[in-house]
């Protein structure tokens, strides 16, 4: 039996945010046993805590979609970083940095408790860049239900930006765009081989946040999710490429997963250099919600 903690993460609200499983104690677990787990759970993610193989760092991690490893993901990185900060401090303030070992690179996480509150922050372990393929945005515009001119805002057109994981970037125009958003066939199917991956990052400027989100992933088993780190951290990228970066700090408050009754609050620092983002980082909270054990598969997948 493996022990195993539950938590919303990029939230300061239980039963809010995006729900993520922390497994512990990994190190013997194939990647067949660890993807049925990760079925089991049937999260958004779940991530499985090994020892590291560097001196010095705290873990070496490796993270699942219900019916995916991926290399690096946000929410699972922040909620594993603050629950093994916790367990390493288990009373009082404290500000430490974490170095969780990736399948994408070092990932390091700096979490600090005041009183009653724990934070963290991690940065990107790499910085974004394109990814080769299409993205009409008459085909994503039919591929998301919408009207090609809801496509768009100011100089914020549809792209594709790689950081890790890939996805497609579609700016609407406004909040109620946004809302009505959904995934339509065969035009979804279209869209996703067209552009080369199965995932779409929506967002418009919001009222109470710099803007608000949406993330559509049917193809790795989430019809949507509440909060993604990753992609955050990639949308300095798109933010660059329409012109919003100037040299210098700057920051911004995300809000995703409104539509679907989970809201979470993101926090996006981007580091500008003359050429671009030269350091990304995304921050927020999470709360525990369960802990338990999880019986070790034997059966193949």
């Amino acid at each position: 039996m493996l022990a195993f903690h539950t938590l919303d993460v990029f939230t300061d609200t239980a039963f809010t945010g995006n729900p993520l499983a922390v497994v512990l104690g990994a190190d013997a677990l194939t990647t067949a046993q660890m993807q049925i787990i990760a079925r089991e759970f049937n999260l958004s993610e779940t991530i499985f805590v090994q020892a590291p193989a560097q001196p010095g760092h705290r873990a070496r991690v490796r993270i699942f979609l219900p019916g995916a490893e991926i290399p690096f993901a946000g929410h699972p990185t922040l909620g594993c970083a603050i629950l093994l900060a916790e367990e390493d401090h288990p009373a009082g303030d404290f500000d430490t940095v974490l170095v969780l070992e990736e399948e994408a690179g070092l990932v390091p996480v700096r979490v600090t408790r005041r009183g009653d509150v724990t934070e963290a922050e991690f940065t990107a372990p790499v910085l974004p860049h394109a990814f080769a393929g299409s993205a009409p945005p008459a085909l994503v515009a039919k591929a998301l239900d919408l009207a090609e001119d809801e496509v768009g805002f100011g100089a914020h057109r549809p792209a594709l930006w790689q950081g890790g994981p890939a996805f497609l970037f579609v700016p609407v125009a406004d909040l109620d765009c946004l809302a009505r958003a959904r995934p339509m066939e065969p035009h979804w199917s279209a869209l996703r081989a067209a552009a080369g991956v199965d995932s779409a990052y929506l967002y418009t400027p919001g009222t109470d946040c710099d803007f608000r989100a949406r993330l559509y992933w049917p193809g790795a088993g989430v019809s949507e999710d509440p909060a993604t780190g990753s992609a955050s951290a990639i949308l300095a990228a798109q933010l660059q490429a329409s012109g919003d970066l100037t040299p210098g700090t700057h920051r911004f408050h995300l809000r995703q997963g409104i539509e679907m009754g989970r809201p979470s609050d993101l926090r996006l620092t981007i580091e500008v250099g003359a050429d671009g983002p030269t350091a990304i980082r995304i921050g927020g909270q999470a709360v525990r919600i369960s802990q338990g054990k999880i019986r070790v598969p034997t059966k193949p997948l």
